[in-house]
């Protein structure tokens, strides 16, 4: 009879995906999306800080957003031209996106292991995210 040892941390690819595993994949992909958007915007602080580093800030007039951070085609035209705060909305944006890409895996994990009430409030779940997000509508 062979036994078969799970390592910690590592997905259990030889036997039935089982909820630990779905466990540990939402938690890798927490743990990665916080770690991703976390280097976006410090490589965004440092172009940021070694292109506007020296200048004194103004505050007599009120500037508001730029254009160029105020819409997805608009924040990666910029990030193209290397703008450091694009980068640093792009890193804010994935951070933001981190929790809803857990909920879309919690769906998945759900639908796997056919448990359909669970599905039904994790769309029901996402849906309301989106719907916020999308509309700018809290609640």
């Amino acid at each position: 009879m062979a036994v078969y040892v799970r390592k910690p941390g590592r997905l259990n690819m030889g036997k039935a995906f089982k909820d630990k595993d779905m466990q540990a994949v939402i938690g890798w992909v927490l743990r990665l999306g916080v770690l991703i958007s976390m280097l976006v915007v410090f490589i965004g602080g440092i172009i940021y800080l070694y292109r506007h580093g020296h200048t004194t800030a103004s505050y007599h007039q009120f500037k508001g957003v730029p254009d160029f951070v105020t819409g997805i085609p608009n924040i990666f035209s910029a990030i193209v031209n290397g703008r450091g705060r694009a980068i640093i909305q792009a890193g804010i944006i994935l951070l933001i996106i981190t929790p809803i890409v857990r909920v879309a895996f919690s769906i998945v994990g759900f639908i796997i292991e056919r448990d359909w009430l669970y599905t039904g409030i994790s769309v029901i779940v996402l849906l309301i995210i989106l719907f916020s997000a999308i509309s700018g509508h809290a609640g």
